[in-house]
């Protein structure tokens, strides 16, 4: 019997994540390469003629999986029936504009697509926010929402974990397969805490830590933090453009595991509600690492941590309470 197809929202379609975005979707990258889907296009009325590109380019790249689009500026087509929804769209911050600002706009286009999902959706659907400010602006969206179940809601911090897996990969010269239960703590932001402490390497002599096989805690400890903190920076140098394929695979990733689970043995990261495990704020929606199994993520609990992880663990969630108290300043 061939799957029901599932009707997958992305937000901000037009742009350039979602521009690489909906062709992993549409080949079952990110539910998988037996499930037909449905994709649900949304942008701003400014965007719909490029939106209509990208459907025509959907069309025309006949994907055996992709039974249907939908390209709307209309939020509430767009959130009818979807039973995942990748939340891309959001207010970029421009030069010279305040964070307030930056939220204040955040909090309207939130509030508005928080309120048709919350009428519109399927009944178990799962969200997952990468417009920045990320883990904020989910916090936005559950306010706004709130029968969808708070451990629906969830924001992308996979990209940074992939991040974190591919500089430890480098370093090494292994393949980035081979390497595993890195941890991004906190905000999607320059704040967050890449951990390597319980990250292993899986050698021909079997599973090695890293803090061992790199034989370096000040680069550990310096240089690797910050490269994975200030990635997205250097990819816009580079690329004259913020990270986008990588953003969308992260995306895929963090769906993905959530759908389908995780490996036995590997966790992952994700930005989800905090209920005060490790002494973060509960209220937060702040990067763990998780399992998934059963459509369900569960937080690794009881990892020893070092004092060094300590203060870098509170001081991104001192910098997330910060936001928070700012954006419901804005709610008003």
């Amino acid at each position: 019997m061939a799957k029901e197809p599932v009707r997958v929202l992305v937000t901000g379609a037009a742009g350039q994540i979602g521009y690489a975005l909906v062709p992993m979707i549409a080949r079952g990258v990110m539910l998988g390469p037996d499930q037909p889907v449905i994709l649900h296009m949304l942008d701003i009325p400014p965007a719909a003629e490029a939106l209509n590109g990208v459907k025509m380019e959907l069309v025309d790249a006949a994907f055996p999986l992709l039974k249907g689009v939908v390209a709307t500026t209309d939020v509430v087509e767009a959130c009818t029936g979807v039973s995942v929804a990748i939340m891309v769209g959001g207010f970029p911050r421009k030069e010279g504009m305040e964070r307030k600002d930056v939220m204040t706009k955040n909090v309207s286009i939130y509030k508005s697509q928080a309120s048709a999902l919350e009428k519109h959706a399927a009944a178990n659907c799962k969200v997952v926010v990468v417009a920045n400010p990320a883990n904020t602006n989910a916090l936005i969206l559950k306010e706004y929402a709130p029968s969808i179940p708070e451990k629906n809601i969830t924001c992308l911090t996979r990209l940074d974990h992939n991040r974190a897996l591919g500089q430890i990969a480098e370093r090494l010269k292994v393949q980035v397969s081979e390497v595993k239960n890195a941890i991004i703590w906190g905000n999607h932001s320059s704040t967050q805490y890449p951990d390597v402490n319980h990250a292993t390497v899986n050698t021909p002599s079997g599973e090695k830590p890293v803090r061992e096989l790199i034989k370096d805690d000040a680069w550990l400890n310096g240089e690797f933090i910050a490269t994975v903190q200030q990635r997205g920076a250097a990819i816009i140098k580079a690329r004259k453009l913020s990270s986008a394929l990588s953003a969308a695979s992260g995306a895929c990733d963090h769906i993905r595991d959530w759908v389908l689970g995780t490996p036995e043995g590997t966790w992952v990261s994700m930005g989800v509600y905090s209920d005060g495990s490790y002494n973060v704020p509960a209220g937060l929606i702040y990067s763990f690492p998780v399992t998934c199994c059963n459509g369900e993520w569960t937080i690794v609990k009881g990892l020893p941590i070092d004092e060094f992880s300590r203060k870098k663990m509170d001081a991104t969630a001192e910098e997330l309470t910060e936001e928070k108290a700012l954006a419901y300043s804005c709610l008003s």
